[in-house]
Formats: structure tokens, C-alpha cells, sequence
């Protein structure tokens, strides 16, 4: 359901201001509406019900601008703001029940939850955990009313985490939190010199020696199947980097004979070698 912001407030809306049951004076954008929440409740589905339900939106939408407005300059426009506390307030009306007591005790809590919840999911770049995004929060908020006075000092992690009760390990964590709410392309600039080089500049690049590392580990099974004889040919000639011919000769065989026990070998270490990799494969599925 999409609200239209410039509906102009219906009847219901330009009823003056009301103490809630709890004698506590509720803020002017707070409508008396308990009468038209009586009434959404005995009616069922059908066009009286959604006629008295926008009522209740309309009479309404100021107080959930109002939420709304407390979370701006966050990095998201007004307008967006609106339309989520619009829709946090929609489920408010939809879930209250006039039994439990006054309404705006229950939207308020509806609908900023609502709100954090679009910060939570929609507004960071990549998925952070619930956690990270609360400890993100409580430092932000205690470096700001820390440094409200003019010319008070940055915080130092150990201010912050005695000002907020964490721990200076989740202070970090909450800081870094901060420089990451959003992400920066791997072709954005980071210097502005001639020689300037781009964030892809300052990532490593793969280490080929480690596919050797795997490829020795997978080997290694197979060769110890080997025949002791296979084995030294292999190491003779991949080892100590000797021609077929002195192989041949050492061992006094023809050096066709050489050439066929290591393509032999090979074939069975390769083969060993991969089909264990498909049995862990195989086994991790």
C-alpha cells in the first residue's frame, strides 16, 4: 500500500489533542481515535472496513512523519523515510487491539522498528550482523554526544567504551562498522597524484605455489602405492632431474622400458589422485 504523503487529514485527524488513559499529555499530532479503532475492530473484511482503516492512516500520518524525521541525515532522503514509517504505521493499525490500551503507545515502537529495519537491511552495501550494526550505533551516537561541546577532543576508544559500558574490543569493532556502511568500487581512485592507483591496485593477486601444495598433498597417497622401483625412477627423474637414458642405465634396463614405468606411474598417481578428490567431494555433498 502506498501512501500518498499530500492527503490532506480527514476529520478524524483535526481533533485536538487528547491525555492517554495513563493521564500522560500525548504529543498534538496524537488523534482522538479510540471511537474509530472500536469500530475497525467489529467490522469485517469489505469496503467499510478499508474506508475507516485510511481514516486511521490519514488521521495518523503526521505522527509517523514525525518518527521519521528523527532519523534523517542518515543517508537516506525524507521522502523514503516517510513512506516506511507510512508502512510501519499501516501494520500498527492492522495488528493493534483497542483492548490493550492507547494506540500511540503502540505505534511508536511499531513503527521506528520498522524504520531500523529498512536501515538494517536496505541501506548497508553488504550484510553485517545484527550485532555489528548495534555496536555501529551505540558508538556513533556516544562520539557524538561526546564531542558536543565546542572544542571537546575526539573520544579515545577507552572514553567511548566506559561512556557506553562495551568493551574497548567492541568499540573497535563498532568504528571499523562505521567506514563500512557502504563499499567503494575496485576502480575508485585513491590518490590524486599522476601516479595515482585504484583500490584493485592494492589487492594481492593468487599465489600459484599454493596449487603446487595441493597437487604434492594429492600425490602423495599414490605414490606410496607405488612399487618401491616406480618410486625411484619418479624421484630419479623428477627429483634429481635425470634423463631417461641414465635411468635406464643405473638400473640396467632399455630406456623404452624407463619411458613406459613413468608414464605407467604417472597415470596411476593422477588417477588415484583425482579420484580421491571426487570421493571428498562426494563425502562434503
Amino acid at each position: 500500500m502506498v501512501i500518498d504523503m499530500s492527503t490532506s487529514r480527514s476529520e478524524t485527524a483535526q481533533t485536538t489533542a487528547h491525555r492517554t488513559s495513563s493521564g500522560r499529555r500525548s504529543h498534538d499530532d496524537a488523534p482522538d481515535t479510540a471511537a474509530a479503532f472500536a469500530r475497525l475492530a467489529e467490522l469485517g473484511p469489505g469496503p467499510e472496513r478499508d474506508a475507516v482503516r485510511e481514516e486511521l492512516t490519514e488521521a495518523w500520518l503526521p505522527m509517523a512523519h514525525r518518527i521519521a524525521s528523527r532519523f534523517r541525515d542518515r543517508g537516506e532522503s525524507v521522502e523514503d523515510l516517510r513512506q516506511v514509517a507510512a508502512l510501519g504505521l499501516v501494520k500498527a493499525i492492522d495488528r493493534f487491539d483497542p483492548s490493550r490500551g492507547a494506540f500511540e503507545s503502540y505505534a511508536v515502537p511499531t513503527i521506528t522498528g520498522e524504520i531500523k529495519r529498512h536501515f538494517r537491511d536496505r541501506m548497508w552495501a553488504l550484510r553485517v550482523p545484527r550485532r555489528v550494526q548495534e555496536l555501529r550505533n551505540k558508538v556513533r551516537v556516544a562520539r557524538r554526544e561526546l564531542t558536543q561541546s565546542p572544542g571537546s577532543p575526539e573520544p579515545s576508544t577507552a572514553r567511548i567504551a566506559e561512556y557506553t559500558g562495551l568493551t574497548e574490543e567492541e568499540v573497535v569493532t563498532g568504528m571499523e562498522a562505521l567506514e563500512s556502511f557502504s563499499t567503494l568500487s575496485l576502480d575508485a581512485e585513491l590518490s590524486s597524484d599522476d601516479d595515482g592507483y585504484s583500490l584493485a591496485d592494492t589487492l594481492g593477486s593468487a599465489d600459484s605455489a599454493y596449487d603446487v601444495v595441493v597437487d604434492r598433498e594429492a600425490a602423495k597417497e599414490g605414490l606410496r602405492r607405488l612399487p618401491e622401483r616406480e618410486r625411484a625412477i619418479l624421484y630419479m627423474r623428477f627429483f634429481e632431474d635425470m634423463t631417461q637414458n641414465r635411468i635406464a642405465d643405473r638400473l640396467g634396463i632399455s630406456q623404452m622400458h624407463v619411458s613406459r614405468l613413468i608414464s605407467r606411474s604417472c597415470a596411476r598417481v593422477r588417477e588415484e589422485a583425482l579420484g580421491q578428490g571426487m570421493r571428498t567431494a562426494f563425502v562434503k555433498e
